[in-house]
């Protein structure tokens, strides 16, 4: 962006008040060029003999989004933390609380982070009542660091204020207004003439100048204050074990408690610095900037096409995949027919969707009008006759060839030519599902993550004849339906499954060596997965896992690795969550607790595999099972991007996020691989394919990456793609 769209200007009125503008389209950010502006205003209002009082405010009709995020990768860059401006001390605390002229904050929009922060500075807060205020640092791994963690709780009390930062809850203004942050609202059309207004008041003494940072009336007393930040530090520990932030940030709101704003505002500071340039951060700063870039797709969206409107979608299968990829589409304002085989099971999928849909309302995202109106827009169908008109096809029946070519070969027949024919296939490749059309250039994979309606990622599978059109008008779509969408290449398991094939495999070569299944699955959760692989293959269903088997056999040969666990599951009675007995114990209501009676199971399974030496179980620290479970999958990582099945080495870190559940706080899976290193990694599984064969065998790629002269990252080859965007 030209800096001259970055400014700040001032007019004075004739009124004697000063309005300053912070312009940064399109959310008015914080770039370094903005602070300087602030301070520049400011001392120029305070010099002034025709300014009486200050108006801040954000140009276009949002106040302000926050500092800019594109600061921090330059401090990760360089290790340079002089490169933050100082803002807390020198314009917040100083030229604005401090300064002998009042200010008074105009808010419509948002105020957000840095942005909010500015607004607590001020003497007022007037806003229009739907603006969004918050304070989301914490998800970037730093805390407020212009002096939120003291204004916030001064304003609206210690509660409240933990629970914005700590959870990042956006407030609207009207619910600002009565926890006493917002002094008035009103209409966008009045707010500038009624925050002069007030300003002048102020001025005048007619009306309060309030500093926040100075205030201890919302605050409680001590141990009352003592009280609710112990609460949060129990619930913190809970929630966010890994992640320094959340203490750090209440160890700064509690000293401001203990020895005084000043003294608190010094203290975030301090920590705010520290904070930036440390692992956390880093981190989820790259997520961050990973998550935006999936949509830039050479070739596609850079070449002035213009994505078709998608108004109608015709889902087939409205099985668990089915009925949650209809709900999605719904609750976004797309009409749907979904297709089925009979009226029974026609009826249980609009069933599913019309569970789907109460659940969301039971949850808050969406009202009851919203509800009736999405569900008006669903009809079904028990052959072809409305698929005439539609827009896209998603087929999401089961993992079977035949049957997926046999409905594509039907489609194709009966859909306009402009029509999109997806399948929400996992694992099978696209070009065998749809060799028997002639329609190779509309076929593409939209693959959801169960449950579609709820988790994030949409995988947009492209075969080598997939048209630049198509899928650009599905990235829109996944827009649309809120979806991050992550565009990749076609193999056996795509993206997602075919780099996390051994994570599942591993944790089976574990048991069969005598590692405990239940420490393993700790072992997972404590490293920051949701949960452990076999709680996983227990709530993702069995059958998922035995239809793929034989499809991984074939395409992955010698790196492969055969089990029949879940065979001596089924054979034992176990259906996993479906009929409440896994290797846990799924009750209504109960947290799953693992079942002692899945022993017998297990020892078969280890009697068949014959791995542990001596029949004795291997010796293995915790460290050991993470990294033989997660080593592989970096390895198959390198090998997906070795074949260029993705575009981008953070495309992956998107995807092991939002589609896997790799904890978010360390980057994704290559980029928590970078901070382990290629060297560390080849040399344990080299280690372990000299003693346990082919499926730990390092791959060229990463090989490559581990010997290389100069220390490469294992994302270094796609560097210069990633800066090119």
């Amino acid at each position: 962006m030209a800096a001259g769209s970055i400014r700040v200007t001032m007019d004075v009125g004739a009124d004697g008040v000063a309005l300053i503008t912070i312009a940064n389209p399109p959310v008015n950010a914080l770039h370094p060029i903005i602070i300087a502006g602030l301070k520049d205003k400011y001392a120029e209002a305070m010099r002034r003999d025709d300014v009486k009082a200050i108006v801040l405010t954000g140009a276009g009709d949002k106040f302000c989004g926050g500092f800019d995020i594109n600061v921090f990768t330059k401090v990760h860059q360089t290790g340079d933390v002089s490169l933050m401006p100082d803002v807390s001390v020198e314009l917040v605390s100083n030229m604005m609380e401090e300064g002998k002229k009042p200010s008074v904050a105009a808010i419509q929009g948002l105020a957000l982070g840095g942005g909010l922060e500015l607004t607590m500075g001020c003497h007022a807060r007037i806003s229009t009542p739907e603006a969004q205020l918050g304070l989301p640092e914490l998800t970037l791994g730093i805390i407020p660091g212009f002096g939120g963690t003291q204004r916030l709780p001064r304003l609206v009390g210690l509660p409240k204020a933990i629970e914005m930062m700590l959870q990042s809850k956006f407030i609207t203004a009207k619910e600002g207004k009565e926890r006493g942050f917002i002094d008035a609202l009103c209409s966008p059309d009045e707010l500038i003439k009624t925050s002069r207004l007030w300003a002048l008041e102020i001025a005048n003494f007619r009306k309060p100048w309030m500093r926040s940072l100075g205030r201890t009336d919302r605050l409680g007393s001590l141990s009352e204050a003592r009280a609710v930040l112990n609460g949060a530090r129990v619930q913190a520990k809970k929630v966010a074990p890994n992640m320094p932030q959340h203490q750090a940030c209440l160890d700064v709101i509690e000293e401001g408690v203990l020895y005084g704003g000043h003294a608190g505002v010094l203290k975030e500071a301090k920590v705010f610095k520290e904070l930036v340039v440390a692992p956390t951060s880093r981190a989820l700063v790259h997520v961050f900037f990973a998550q935006r870039s999936t949509t830039k797709v050479p070739g596609v969206t850079d070449v002035q096409l213009k994505p078709r409107q998608i108004r109608k979608v015709a889902v087939i299968g409205g099985g668990l995949m089915g009925s949650g990829i209809a709900t999605s589409l719904l609750v976004s304002n797309i009409s749907v027919v979904l297709k089925e085989v009979n009226p029974q099971f026609l009826q249980r999928g609009e069933k599913m969707i019309a569970g789907n849909l109460d659940g969301l309302v039971k949850r808050g995202s969406l009202t009851k009008d919203k509800m009736k109106k999405s569900m008006s827009l669903l009809k079904g169908a028990l052959d072809y006759s409305d698929f005439k008109d539609v827009d896209m096809v998603i087929e999401a029946v089961i993992e079977k060839i035949p049957l997926k070519q046999s409905i594509f070969s039907d489609i194709e027949k009966i859909c306009p030519e402009h029509c999109i024919l997806a399948s929400n296939t996992s694992t099978i490749d696209l070009n065998v599902i749809g060799e028997r059309t002639n329609s190779q250039d509309r076929i593409i994979g939209a693959h959801f993550f169960s449950p579609a309606h709820i988790m994030p990622l949409l995988e947009i599978v492209r075969t080598e004849k997939t048209s630049a059109q198509a899928i650009l008008d599905l990235i829109t779509v996944g827009k649309i339906i809120k979806k991050v969408p992550v565009v990749v290449g076609n193999c056996t398991g795509f993206a997602v499954n075919r780099t996390f094939f051994p994570y599942t495999q591993g944790s089976h070569f574990l048991v069969s060596l005598g590692i405990d299944v239940f420490r393993i699955d700790r072992v997972i959760s404590s490293f920051g997965m949701p949960m452990g692989p076999f709680q996983l293959q227990d709530v993702a269903g069995y059958g998922v896992a035995l239809a793929v088997k034989d499809i991984y056999a074939t395409a992955f040969g010698e790196r492969n690795l055969d089990s029949d666990l879940v065979d001596l599951m089924v054979k034992d009675g176990r259906q996993g969550k479906n009929n409440g007995k896994g290797y846990y114990i799924y009750e209504k209501g109960a947290k799953p607790k693992p079942d002692p009676s899945v022993k017998h199971v297990i020892e078969e399974y280890r009697k068949r595999a014959k791995k542990m030496p001596g029949g004795k179980p291997v010796a293995l620290t915790d460290q050991d099972i993470l990294e033989m479970i997660f080593f592989p999958v970096v390895n198959e990582a390198c090998r997906v991007m070795d074949e260029n099945v993705v575009i981008r080495a953070s495309d992956l870190d998107i995807a092991s996020v939002l589609g896997m559940g790799f904890p978010k706080y360390r980057g994704g899976l290559v980029f928590w691989a970078d901070t382990v290193g290629a060297p560390y990694i080849h040399s344990k599984l080299s280690k372990w394919a000299e003693t346990y064969g082919a499926f730990f065998k390092p791959s060229s790629y990463l090989e490559q990456r581990a010997k290389s002269e100069r220390t490469e990252h294992i994302a270094a080859r796609f560097d210069e793609v990633t800066h090119m965007n």
